[in-house]
Protein backbone atom coordinates (compact mmCIF):
# COMPACT_ATOMS: atom_id res chain seq x y z
CA UNK A 1 0.00 0.00 0.00
CA UNK A 2 1.22 3.43 -0.80
CA UNK A 3 -0.02 6.89 -0.59
CA UNK A 4 1.40 9.77 -1.38
CA UNK A 5 1.04 13.27 1.17
CA UNK A 6 3.34 15.76 -0.46
CA UNK A 7 5.57 16.50 -3.09
CA UNK A 8 7.99 19.15 -1.62
CA UNK A 9 9.48 21.70 -4.21
CA UNK A 10 11.68 22.86 -1.33
CA UNK A 11 14.46 20.07 -2.48
CA UNK A 12 13.80 16.81 -4.55
CA UNK A 13 11.62 14.64 -2.40
CA UNK A 14 7.92 13.52 -1.56
CA UNK A 15 6.48 12.43 1.69
CA UNK A 16 4.78 9.08 1.12
CA UNK A 17 3.07 6.37 3.58
CA UNK A 18 3.88 3.20 2.64
CA UNK A 19 3.77 -0.71 3.62
CA UNK A 20 7.05 -2.65 4.51
CA UNK A 21 7.13 -4.46 1.01
CA UNK A 22 7.24 -0.98 -0.63
CA UNK A 23 9.51 0.33 1.25
CA UNK A 24 11.87 -2.64 0.49
CA UNK A 25 11.17 -2.13 -2.82
CA UNK A 26 11.94 1.55 -2.91
CA UNK A 27 15.23 0.98 -1.11
CA UNK A 28 16.51 -0.78 -4.28
CA UNK A 29 15.37 1.90 -6.83
CA UNK A 30 18.49 3.72 -8.46
CA UNK A 31 17.15 7.34 -8.16
CA UNK A 32 16.45 7.32 -4.35
CA UNK A 33 19.51 9.10 -2.52
CA UNK A 34 17.61 7.96 0.77
CA UNK A 35 14.44 7.41 2.79
CA UNK A 36 14.05 8.47 6.16
CA UNK A 37 11.31 7.76 8.29
CA UNK A 38 9.15 10.97 9.60
CA UNK A 39 9.79 11.63 13.42
CA UNK A 40 8.87 14.21 15.88
CA UNK A 41 10.39 17.42 16.83
CA UNK A 42 9.64 18.68 20.21
CA UNK A 43 9.35 22.61 21.39
CA UNK A 44 12.38 24.14 23.71
CA UNK A 45 12.30 27.42 25.38
CA UNK A 46 12.96 28.81 29.31
CA UNK A 47 12.80 32.18 30.32
CA UNK A 48 15.00 34.93 29.20
CA UNK A 49 16.88 38.14 30.54
CA UNK A 50 16.71 41.35 28.26
CA UNK A 51 19.36 42.80 30.95
CA UNK A 52 21.75 40.25 29.81
CA UNK A 53 21.17 40.86 26.20
CA UNK A 54 22.00 43.97 25.96
CA UNK A 55 23.48 46.42 28.76
CA UNK A 56 21.20 48.33 30.77
CA UNK A 57 21.37 51.82 31.02
CA UNK A 58 23.07 53.00 34.63
CA UNK A 59 21.61 56.66 34.37
CA UNK A 60 17.76 54.76 34.30
CA UNK A 61 18.21 50.90 34.55
CA UNK A 62 16.26 50.40 31.71
CA UNK A 63 16.54 48.32 28.23
CA UNK A 64 17.73 50.56 25.53
CA UNK A 65 18.80 48.76 22.40
CA UNK A 66 21.02 50.10 19.37
CA UNK A 67 17.88 49.69 17.31
CA UNK A 68 14.48 47.86 17.81
CA UNK A 69 15.27 45.62 14.28
CA UNK A 70 11.89 47.07 12.81
CA UNK A 71 13.39 46.52 9.20
CA UNK A 72 13.38 42.86 9.59
CA UNK A 73 10.89 39.99 9.35
CA UNK A 74 10.92 37.32 12.41
CA UNK A 75 8.99 34.14 11.31
CA UNK A 76 8.05 31.97 13.93
CA UNK A 77 8.11 28.23 14.15
CA UNK A 78 5.91 26.97 17.02
CA UNK A 79 2.77 26.75 18.43
CA UNK A 80 -0.24 28.65 18.11
CA UNK A 81 0.04 32.54 19.26
CA UNK A 82 -2.91 34.06 21.08
CA UNK A 83 -2.74 37.69 18.94
CA UNK A 84 -4.66 39.36 20.89
CA UNK A 85 -2.56 39.28 24.12
CA UNK A 86 -2.08 42.63 25.08
CA UNK A 87 1.83 42.49 25.00
CA UNK A 88 2.20 41.47 21.02
CA UNK A 89 -1.50 42.63 19.41
CA UNK A 90 -0.72 44.02 16.82
CA UNK A 91 2.51 43.20 16.75
CA UNK A 92 2.49 39.71 15.55
CA UNK A 93 0.50 38.80 11.95
CA UNK A 94 -0.86 34.94 12.06
CA UNK A 95 -0.18 33.21 8.64
CA UNK A 96 -3.03 30.60 9.01
CA UNK A 97 -0.41 28.01 7.94
CA UNK A 98 -0.95 24.95 10.25
CA UNK A 99 0.97 21.48 10.21
CA UNK A 100 0.72 19.44 13.16
CA UNK A 101 0.70 15.83 13.89
CA UNK A 102 -2.55 14.64 16.22
CA UNK A 103 -2.05 15.21 19.97
CA UNK A 104 -1.51 12.19 22.43
CA UNK A 105 -5.22 11.00 22.97
CA UNK A 106 -3.80 10.08 26.96
CA UNK A 107 -2.69 14.01 27.60
CA UNK A 108 -5.20 16.22 25.53
CA UNK A 109 -4.99 19.84 26.03
CA UNK A 110 -7.93 21.78 24.01
CA UNK A 111 -7.57 24.74 26.06
CA UNK A 112 -7.27 27.85 24.16
CA UNK A 113 -4.41 28.89 26.63
CA UNK A 114 -2.86 25.30 26.76
CA UNK A 115 -1.91 25.76 22.85
CA UNK A 116 -0.94 29.23 22.64
CA UNK A 117 0.88 29.44 25.90
CA UNK A 118 4.55 28.70 24.09
CA UNK A 119 4.11 30.17 20.84
CA UNK A 120 2.86 33.00 22.92
CA UNK A 121 5.42 33.47 25.15
CA UNK A 122 8.19 33.08 22.19
CA UNK A 123 6.83 35.72 19.96
CA UNK A 124 6.15 38.58 23.48
CA UNK A 125 10.50 37.97 24.03
CA UNK A 126 10.52 38.83 20.46
CA UNK A 127 8.62 41.83 19.76
CA UNK A 128 6.36 42.37 23.12
CA UNK A 129 5.19 46.10 24.14
CA UNK A 130 7.14 45.31 27.67
CA UNK A 131 9.00 42.34 27.28
CA UNK A 132 10.09 42.12 23.83
CA UNK A 133 14.11 42.13 22.56
CA UNK A 134 13.05 43.73 19.40
CA UNK A 135 10.29 45.84 20.22
CA UNK A 136 9.95 46.46 16.16
CA UNK A 137 10.48 43.18 14.63
CA UNK A 138 7.19 42.32 12.43
CA UNK A 139 6.49 38.82 13.59
CA UNK A 140 4.68 36.73 11.17
CA UNK A 141 3.81 33.09 13.26
CA UNK A 142 3.26 29.59 11.43
CA UNK A 143 2.24 26.47 13.78
CA UNK A 144 4.24 23.56 13.51
CA UNK A 145 3.55 22.23 17.30
CA UNK A 146 0.52 21.08 18.37
CA UNK A 147 -0.32 21.56 22.00
CA UNK A 148 1.76 19.60 23.50
CA UNK A 149 4.36 21.29 21.81
CA UNK A 150 4.92 18.36 19.56
CA UNK A 151 5.35 18.80 15.58
CA UNK A 152 7.06 16.43 13.07
CA UNK A 153 10.24 16.73 10.68
CA UNK A 154 7.54 16.81 7.51
CA UNK A 155 5.20 19.56 9.11
CA UNK A 156 8.45 22.16 9.63
CA UNK A 157 9.75 20.92 6.33
CA UNK A 158 6.20 22.33 5.06
CA UNK A 159 6.35 25.40 6.90
CA UNK A 160 9.82 25.99 5.43
CA UNK A 161 8.73 25.64 1.74
CA UNK A 162 5.55 28.49 2.43
CA UNK A 163 7.93 30.68 3.57
CA UNK A 164 10.03 30.13 0.76
CA UNK A 165 7.38 30.09 -2.22
CA UNK A 166 5.99 33.65 0.03
CA UNK A 167 9.98 35.24 -0.55
CA UNK A 168 9.86 34.13 -4.44
CA UNK A 169 6.55 36.53 -4.76
CA UNK A 170 7.71 39.74 -2.65
CA UNK A 171 10.95 42.06 -2.74
CA UNK A 172 13.83 41.07 -0.59
CA UNK A 173 13.51 42.35 3.20
CA UNK A 174 15.98 40.85 5.65
CA UNK A 175 14.50 37.86 7.21
CA UNK A 176 15.04 35.50 10.19
CA UNK A 177 13.40 32.31 10.87
CA UNK A 178 13.36 31.23 14.34
CA UNK A 179 13.31 27.31 15.13
CA UNK A 180 12.79 27.05 19.14
CA UNK A 181 12.48 23.39 19.01
CA UNK A 182 14.68 20.07 18.31
CA UNK A 183 14.50 16.76 17.39
CA UNK A 184 16.75 13.65 16.85
CA UNK A 185 19.19 13.88 13.87
CA UNK A 186 17.54 14.50 10.52
CA UNK A 187 19.61 14.95 7.28
CA UNK A 188 15.81 15.66 5.55
CA UNK A 189 15.43 18.59 7.85
CA UNK A 190 19.08 20.05 7.99
CA UNK A 191 18.91 20.13 4.06
CA UNK A 192 15.95 21.83 3.65
CA UNK A 193 17.81 24.77 6.09
CA UNK A 194 20.69 24.61 4.25
CA UNK A 195 18.75 25.73 0.99
CA UNK A 196 16.84 28.30 2.73
CA UNK A 197 19.94 29.49 4.01
CA UNK A 198 21.92 29.43 0.61
CA UNK A 199 18.77 31.55 -0.33
CA UNK A 200 20.09 34.44 1.90
CA UNK A 201 17.30 33.58 4.62
CA UNK A 202 18.95 33.41 8.25
CA UNK A 203 18.01 30.75 10.35
CA UNK A 204 18.11 30.31 14.14
CA UNK A 205 17.79 27.59 15.82
CA UNK A 206 17.74 26.10 19.82
CA UNK A 207 20.78 23.40 20.78
CA UNK A 208 18.22 21.59 22.39
CA UNK A 209 17.82 21.08 25.67
CA UNK A 210 19.02 17.29 26.87
CA UNK A 211 22.36 18.37 28.12
CA UNK A 212 23.65 16.45 25.16
CA UNK A 213 25.95 16.92 21.76
CA UNK A 214 24.00 19.36 19.50
CA UNK A 215 25.26 17.87 16.50
CA UNK A 216 22.56 14.97 17.18
CA UNK A 217 20.08 16.75 16.97
CA UNK A 218 18.05 18.77 14.24
CA UNK A 219 17.95 21.32 13.00
CA UNK A 220 21.27 22.47 15.15
CA UNK A 221 23.43 20.29 13.61
CA UNK A 222 23.24 21.91 10.32
CA UNK A 223 26.39 24.29 9.84
CA UNK A 224 24.35 26.83 7.90
CA UNK A 225 21.99 26.91 10.57
CA UNK A 226 23.02 29.34 13.90
CA UNK A 227 22.98 27.25 16.49
CA UNK A 228 22.21 28.58 20.27
CA UNK A 229 22.30 27.15 23.63
CA UNK A 230 20.74 28.37 26.42
CA UNK A 231 22.35 29.94 29.73
CA UNK A 232 20.86 31.38 32.74
CA UNK A 233 20.74 35.28 34.80
CA UNK A 234 24.15 34.01 35.85
CA UNK A 235 25.81 33.88 32.50
CA UNK A 236 26.16 30.19 33.61
CA UNK A 237 24.77 26.99 31.29
CA UNK A 238 20.91 26.67 31.95
CA UNK A 239 20.22 23.13 33.94
CA UNK A 240 16.32 22.55 33.50
CA UNK A 241 15.56 19.49 35.61
CA UNK A 242 17.58 16.66 35.38
CA UNK A 243 18.52 17.89 31.93
CA UNK A 244 20.03 21.08 30.76
CA UNK A 245 21.11 23.16 27.53
CA UNK A 246 23.12 20.91 24.94
CA UNK A 247 26.54 21.60 24.09
CA UNK A 248 29.59 20.88 21.62
CA UNK A 249 31.03 22.10 18.42
CA UNK A 250 27.35 22.61 16.54
CA UNK A 251 26.99 25.15 18.90
CA UNK A 252 27.84 28.60 17.72
CA UNK A 253 27.30 30.94 20.92
CA UNK A 254 24.76 30.37 24.20
CA UNK A 255 22.03 33.15 25.13
CA UNK A 256 20.46 34.05 28.61
CA UNK A 257 16.69 32.00 28.80
CA UNK A 258 15.03 31.47 26.00
CA UNK A 259 18.57 30.73 24.04
CA UNK A 260 17.06 31.57 20.41
CA UNK A 261 14.77 33.74 21.17
CA UNK A 262 17.71 36.49 22.55
CA UNK A 263 20.02 35.80 19.62
CA UNK A 264 17.42 35.83 16.93
CA UNK A 265 16.28 39.29 17.93
CA UNK A 266 19.65 40.41 17.71
CA UNK A 267 20.14 39.12 14.97
CA UNK A 268 17.20 41.09 13.95
CA UNK A 269 18.92 44.50 15.50
CA UNK A 270 21.82 43.65 13.06
CA UNK A 271 20.36 43.23 9.82
CA UNK A 272 18.20 46.69 10.52
CA UNK A 273 21.67 48.31 11.09
CA UNK A 274 23.26 46.75 8.28
CA UNK A 275 20.59 44.85 5.66
CA UNK A 276 22.74 43.55 3.29
CA UNK A 277 24.87 41.15 5.91
CA UNK A 278 25.48 37.43 4.80
CA UNK A 279 25.08 34.63 6.90
CA UNK A 280 28.68 34.26 7.63
CA UNK A 281 29.04 37.91 8.17
CA UNK A 282 25.84 37.95 10.45
CA UNK A 283 26.94 34.98 12.47
CA UNK A 284 30.65 36.58 12.72
CA UNK A 285 29.19 39.86 14.24
CA UNK A 286 27.21 37.98 17.05
CA UNK A 287 30.65 36.23 17.96
CA UNK A 288 32.24 39.24 17.94
CA UNK A 289 29.84 41.13 20.05
CA UNK A 290 29.13 38.30 22.61
CA UNK A 291 31.02 38.23 25.86
CA UNK A 292 33.40 35.73 26.14
CA UNK A 293 34.97 33.40 29.07
CA UNK A 294 32.25 33.93 31.24
CA UNK A 295 30.55 30.02 31.70
CA UNK A 296 31.86 27.78 33.77
CA UNK A 297 33.10 25.26 31.30
CA UNK A 298 33.57 22.61 34.26
CA UNK A 299 29.42 22.28 33.91
CA UNK A 300 30.43 20.79 30.46
CA UNK A 301 31.97 16.83 29.96
CA UNK A 302 35.61 17.69 29.67
CA UNK A 303 35.71 15.97 26.22
CA UNK A 304 33.27 18.74 24.83
CA UNK A 305 34.98 21.24 26.85
CA UNK A 306 37.38 22.60 24.21
CA UNK A 307 34.62 22.28 21.32
CA UNK A 308 31.81 24.30 23.36
CA UNK A 309 32.25 28.04 22.41
CA UNK A 310 32.48 30.35 25.78
CA UNK A 311 30.43 32.70 23.98
CA UNK A 312 27.52 34.58 25.77
CA UNK A 313 25.48 36.52 22.97
CA UNK A 314 25.41 40.48 23.84
CA UNK A 315 24.99 43.58 21.75
CA UNK A 316 26.93 47.06 22.53
CA UNK A 317 23.91 49.95 23.28
CA UNK A 318 24.99 51.94 19.99
CA UNK A 319 26.05 50.14 16.72
CA UNK A 320 27.54 53.00 14.61
CA UNK A 321 30.03 52.69 12.15
CA UNK A 322 32.52 50.12 11.86
CA UNK A 323 35.99 49.81 10.96
CA UNK A 324 37.03 47.56 8.09
CA UNK A 325 37.47 44.31 10.38
CA UNK A 326 38.22 40.72 9.46
CA UNK A 327 35.74 38.58 11.57
CA UNK A 328 36.93 35.16 12.33
CA UNK A 329 35.99 31.81 14.09
CA UNK A 330 36.91 28.66 15.20
CA UNK A 331 34.88 25.43 13.28
CA UNK A 332 35.52 21.93 15.50
CA UNK A 333 34.96 18.99 13.86
CA UNK A 334 32.94 16.16 15.95
CA UNK A 335 34.96 13.40 18.09
CA UNK A 336 36.33 10.43 16.13
CA UNK A 337 38.41 8.24 17.37
CA UNK A 338 38.64 5.97 14.23
CA UNK A 339 36.89 7.75 10.94
CA UNK A 340 38.00 10.13 9.58
CA UNK A 341 37.57 14.02 11.08
CA UNK A 342 35.94 17.00 9.41
CA UNK A 343 35.40 20.39 9.78
CA UNK A 344 33.71 22.95 7.51
CA UNK A 345 33.69 26.12 7.20
CA UNK A 346 29.89 27.73 6.07
CA UNK A 347 29.23 28.17 2.34
CA UNK A 348 29.78 32.19 2.14
CA UNK A 349 33.34 31.93 4.22
CA UNK A 350 36.76 31.78 3.45
CA UNK A 351 39.34 29.05 5.75
CA UNK A 352 42.27 30.76 6.39
CA UNK A 353 44.06 27.85 8.09
CA UNK A 354 43.49 24.56 9.27
CA UNK A 355 45.10 22.60 12.53
CA UNK A 356 44.59 19.36 14.93
CA UNK A 357 44.12 18.31 18.02
CA UNK A 358 44.02 14.78 19.45
CA UNK A 359 44.35 13.76 23.28
CA UNK A 360 46.46 10.80 23.84
CA UNK A 361 46.09 8.33 26.79
CA UNK A 362 48.48 10.06 28.96
CA UNK A 363 46.16 10.65 32.42
CA UNK A 364 43.95 14.20 32.00
CA UNK A 365 45.09 16.94 33.52
CA UNK A 366 49.01 16.19 32.87
CA UNK A 367 49.54 18.24 30.00
CA UNK A 368 50.83 21.70 29.29
CA UNK A 369 49.66 24.51 27.56
CA UNK A 370 51.43 27.52 25.55
CA UNK A 371 50.01 29.93 24.21
CA UNK A 372 50.81 32.77 22.05
CA UNK A 373 48.49 35.79 21.61
CA UNK A 374 47.69 38.24 18.84
CA UNK A 375 48.13 41.97 19.63
CA UNK A 376 45.21 44.23 19.70
CA UNK A 377 43.86 44.86 16.31
CA UNK A 378 44.98 42.29 14.59
CA UNK A 379 43.36 39.13 14.09
CA UNK A 380 44.18 35.18 14.44
CA UNK A 381 43.69 33.33 11.12
CA UNK A 382 46.07 30.47 11.55
CA UNK A 383 47.48 28.11 15.08
CA UNK A 384 50.16 25.57 14.33
CA UNK A 385 52.67 23.71 16.36
CA UNK A 386 56.20 22.13 15.52
CA UNK A 387 58.11 20.06 18.50
CA UNK A 388 60.66 17.65 18.25
CA UNK A 389 59.13 15.48 20.20
CA UNK A 390 56.40 12.82 20.29
CA UNK A 391 54.60 14.82 22.83
CA UNK A 392 52.67 17.37 21.66
CA UNK A 393 48.96 16.50 21.05
CA UNK A 394 48.57 19.41 18.82
CA UNK A 395 46.84 23.34 18.85
CA UNK A 396 43.98 25.05 18.23
CA UNK A 397 42.66 28.47 18.26
CA UNK A 398 40.61 30.52 21.41
CA UNK A 399 39.39 33.55 21.04
CA UNK A 400 42.75 35.49 19.82
CA UNK A 401 45.20 33.43 21.10
CA UNK A 402 46.90 29.96 19.46
CA UNK A 403 47.15 27.23 21.94
CA UNK A 404 49.72 24.45 21.63
CA UNK A 405 49.54 21.27 23.95
CA UNK A 406 51.82 18.51 25.30
CA UNK A 407 52.20 16.43 27.74
CA UNK A 408 55.18 16.37 30.48
CA UNK A 409 59.02 15.70 29.99
CA UNK A 410 58.67 16.53 26.16
CA UNK A 411 60.51 19.59 24.58
CA UNK A 412 58.77 23.09 24.74
CA UNK A 413 56.52 23.01 21.48
CA UNK A 414 57.39 25.75 19.09
CA UNK A 415 53.26 27.93 18.45
CA UNK A 416 53.00 29.32 15.43
CA UNK A 417 50.28 32.25 15.69
CA UNK A 418 49.21 33.96 11.94
CA UNK A 419 48.04 37.06 12.56
CA UNK A 420 45.97 39.62 10.31
CA UNK A 421 45.08 43.05 10.56
CA UNK A 422 42.69 44.39 7.53
CA UNK A 423 43.87 47.39 5.27
CA UNK A 424 41.80 50.69 6.19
Amino acid sequence: MTELLHVFHLLPAFLVRMSSDVLDMALKLPHVKYIEEDAYVFAQSIPCNLGRVVPLQPSSDSYSPPNKGELVEIYLLDTSVQSTHREIEGRVFVTGFESVPEEDSTHPHRQASKCDSHGTHVAGVLSGRDAGVATGANVRSFRVLNCQGKGTISGTLMALEFIRMTLEAQPYAPLVVLLPLAGAHSRVLNTGCRRMAQDGVVIVAAAGNYKDDACLYSPASELEVITVGATNSEDQPASIGTLGTNFGSCVDLFAPGDDIIGASSLAAMLLSAKPWLSLAELRQRLLHFSTKNVMDMMWFPEEQRLQTPNSVVGLPTQLGPEEQQLYCRSVWSGLTRHAQAVARCASTEEMLSCSSFSRTSIQLGEHMEVMASCDDGWTLTGCTTHSQSPGTTGAYAMDNTCVAVGVPGSNTAVIIATCCQSQQ
